[in-house]
Order: structure tokens, then sequence, then C-alpha cells
């Protein structure tokens, strides 16, 4: 197997493009599924499902396990047509690993199954009542989508899915046809084979048009259901209305009486300490991720964006506090992701890792495919084309007063910084606060690549953010910045 050292963000290698991430522990270690974006790709999820799997006690080595699932497997999708969407695998009581699944917008759940939870998997049943009709198959059903399962402790199988953009927005989705239920998020009881529906779907979670008195205004579900199970109590992730963050909601029950608890995650930093969306730190849009204990830390995965789309996502994963009353506090961005200490002050890093990226005018939500044009905003990026190896991504479109942060770095015995990047003409203004004062001056020319090193002050701390913002000329791309320590 190969193995890659990575454990900031994004945790996988540059080239990797892993949204929708579900992260579950099978034996010693920690694996994820999601959903597998093609960069440059003109729709969600274009390849085949890939998982990546890291030892428990060391989440910078993380391996590839290469295709589990291709989508011409599933028997509905012998051309490939249909992307696969957001998996979610659980290890059933027989011992096999169970994989559910949907194809884009077809009105039905897929499972796969596999004797290791790195497959590779086969084409197993779909999702289906006891006649034999599939979920979703009927008019008045509950439309199927973003599937998260659960094999409960006392052996019980609960399915959670649904999909809520509100009644004004479907027809853009042309997934009306059948007159399918878009009321929220559902879940069903399923019998121990696995497929075989126990009863009918219950709504848990309401979407936002329906969500008046019921505790969760401002957060209706939109999609991305995820569920665990942690001491006594279930713990619901889920997109909400407003797309980039990831909320949850919790419940005594599998299947009733669940109470919006709060935000777990932004893609953007919103709701952070009363950050506004106008105020986003980050281009952000839709968002999917779940919760996974490893050792004694807590982490929420979820995904960004790249490349001015929707597209082109890649897993992120932050350290999430849980206070000893079992809430999680809303986790910040950072570039340290897995790493539950700053980065060391000394080395070289690239710049893809910011988790801060804004023009001068801010941040704004990405749109499906791209912006209409290049304009003022920077975006993460690399050359062409999608592939498996020899990632490059960069920040492209620097222009004037663009920012991008770093957070966060050991810099007690940083003494200088150095600057990659090409085009554009002037200078990188070093801080370390958003809006705070300018540490170093870093002057950079189109002709020239690397900056010369500039001494950095000697009483930063060791939790510190860097911000780059660019002052100059015409449009420059940050590739990298090397921070030299007096070691």
């Amino acid at each position: 197997m190969i193995m890659l050292s990575h454990a900031v963000n994004p945790l996988l290698p540059s080239w990797e493009y892993i949204p929708d991430g579900e992260p579950h522990i099978f034996g010693d270690r920690l694996y994820l599924f999601g959903s597998h974006d093609r960069f440059a790709g003109r729709k969600y999820c274009m390849n085949d499902y890939v998982v990546w799997s890291a030892p428990v006690d060391d989440l910078s080595n993380w391996t590839p396990h290469g295709v589990s699932y291709r989508k011409n497997q599933d028997p509905g999708n012998p051309r490939g047509r249909y992307a696969l969407w957001a998996p979610d695998v659980a290890q059933g009581t027989d011992g096999r690993y169970y994989m559910y699944y949907g194809l884009e917008f077809v009105p039905r759940l897929s499972v796969a199954v596999a004797d290791a939870p790195e497959g590779p998997y086969e084409f197993f049943a779909h999702v289906e009542y006891p006649d034999g009709n599939p979920l979703g198959g009927l008019p008045g059903d509950v439309f199927p989508f973003d599937p998260g399962i659960l094999v409960d402790d006392d052996g019980r199988i609960f399915l959670y899915f649904g999909f809520g953009p509100g009644q004004k927005s479907l027809p853009a989705w042309n997934i009306n046809r059948r007159k399918l239920l878009h009321e929220g998020a559902y879940v069903v009881e399923l019998q121990a084979d696995m497929h075989t529906i126990v009863g009918r779907p219950k709504l848990i979670v309401p979407v936002a048009e329906n969500s008046r008195g019921t505790g969760f205004e401002g957060h209706g579900f939109l999609e991305a259901s995820s569920i665990r199970k942690i001491d006594e109590t279930y713990y619901f992730t889920y997109s909400s209305i407003n797309g980039h963050e990831l909320c949850y909601a919790t419940s005594a029950y599998p299947d009733r009486d669940f109470n919006f608890a709060g935000i777990l995650i932004s893609n953007a930093d919103i709701g952070l300490n009363g950050r506004t969306q106008a105020d986003a730190l980050n281009y952000f849009a839709n968002n999917h991720g779940g919760l996974v204990q490893v050792e004694n830390n807590w982490f929420i995965f979820y995904h960004r964006h790249t490349n001015r789309s929707q597209v082109s996502r890649q897993a992120m994963a932050e350290p999430i506090e849980r206070t000893e009353s079992g809430k999680f506090l809303q986790a910040e961005m950072t570039s340290s992701g897995l790493h539950t200490d700053p980065l060391a002050g000394d080395g070289r890093f690239s710049a893809h890792i910011a988790c801060v990226l804004r023009s001068a005018g801010g941040a704004k939500y990405t749109p499906y495919l791209s912006f209409t044009r290049r304009g003022r905003h920077p975006y993460f990026t690399q050359s062409r084309p999608d592939r498996n190896s020899d990632g490059d991504q960069y920040i492209a479109n620097m222009r004037d007063g663009a920012v991008a942060g770093f957070k966060y770095f050991d810099l007690r015995e940083t003494r200088a910084i150095q600057i990659q990047s090409r085009g554009g003409s002037g200078e990188f203004e070093v801080s370390t606060e958003l809006e705070g004062p300018i540490i170093a001056t870093v002057p950079v020319t189109a002709a020239k690549n690397m900056s010369s090193q500039v001494p950095l002050p000697r009483d930063l701390s060791a939790r510190s953010a860097l911000y780059l913002k660019y002052r100059g000329r015409g449009a420059a791309d940050l590739q990298a910045f090397t921070l030299i320590s007096a070691k």
C-alpha cells in the first residue's frame, strides 16, 4: 500500500477531491467514505467511489485503497450515466460492510456489500418495501436522498435520508414529477437483511418552510443525513437550508423526538463568534460530513469548494469540543485540521492549506459551476487535468486587497518568511490578525518566483495565525510560503 503523510487541511493530497465525507472507525483504522468529485468537472461526483484510511494513532498517514465501487456496477446504471452520490457505510450483524448510496436524482437508494471496509464492494440490493417496491418508487413516497445508516447496539438497523430544498426550488431540480415528499429528514427501520423496510418512513427534522414552532427555525433541513449514537444519545448531523453549515439534532430515541442542538461547522466560519454571511471567511456553498471520536478527541468532517465551483470539493476535518453536558461547540476552520496542536513554525507550506480566502470585497457564495468571470475573486485551483498524484494546488487570482489566512502555527522560534508566487507586481503584507497590524512586508515581482527572506518579530505566540494580503498591480498566484526558524 502507498503511504502518504498528510494531516493538514484539506486532509488528503491536494489532487484528491472527496466531498460528503463520512468517517468511521473499523478495527484500528479510521476510514473515510465519500463521494468522488473530479477536478474541473461539469457536475457533482463524476468519479467512482474510492476509500482512504489512516491508523487511529497516526492521522497523518492516509492510505489510498483505490476504487471501491464503480458507477456501472449498479444494475440501473450499466453505462455509468448517473453519478454516485454521498455514501455511508455500516458493519452489519453478519460482520460484512454495507454501503448505502444514491444515483444522482434517481428516486431510489441502493446497497452494496463487501468483506472489508475498503472494499471492493458488489451490488447487493435496493432499499425496498416488503412487497418489492423500492423506497421512493411510489407516488406520494418520500424522496430518498443522502443516506445515513446506523446499526444500533441492540442490532436494530435505522436508515436516515431526505431532501428539503423548499417547494419553490423543486422545479429547478427536476425531481418533482412523481409528487414525492420533500418535507425534511426521515428515518426508517430495516430488517436484518439490511435492505427491507419495516413500517413507514418517519419525519424527524422539518424543512425550513415547516419549521415554525419546532426549534429548527433558521436551520431547517436541506440534505446530508448523518447519524451517530454517543453514549445513550442519538446525534443527527445534517446540512441546513443555509447550505454552508452542518447542524445537529439530538434525541433519546433513534426514530423520534429530535431537538435542534446547534451548529457544528460552517465552511466559511459563518455563525462562529457572531460572524455573518457578509463577513464570510471563505467562499461557501453546500456542506456534508459526520462526527467521529478518535481516542480522546472529537472531530467533525466536512468539505470545502475549489476552482470557483461546487463540483470540485475536498475533504476537511476539525477538532470539535464536546462539553460535559454532551453539547458540541461550533468548530473553527483551520489549516492544522487533524493536528490537535498548532503546526510547527518551520518549513515549507503549500498555499492550498489556507483556511481563510477573501477578495478585497470579501468572500461570496460559490455557484454550481463557476463564476461568470475571474473578476476580483481568488480561488483554489491546480494545473489540469484531474489526476491521482503530483498535486500542485495553489491560490490563483490574488488581486489588490485579497487575503489568504492560515491557522495555526507555533511561531515562537520563527525568525523569517519567504513567499513563492508568480505574476503580479507588489507585495504581501504579513499579519497575525485578519485586520491587525502588519508585522512584515514581502516584495514580489512577476519575474521573481521566490521572494528573499524577510524577518519576523520575535514576540510571536505558540498559537498564531498568519494572514498574507496582496497589495499591488495585476493578479498574483500564491503557491507557497516558507517559515525559517532559529533552530
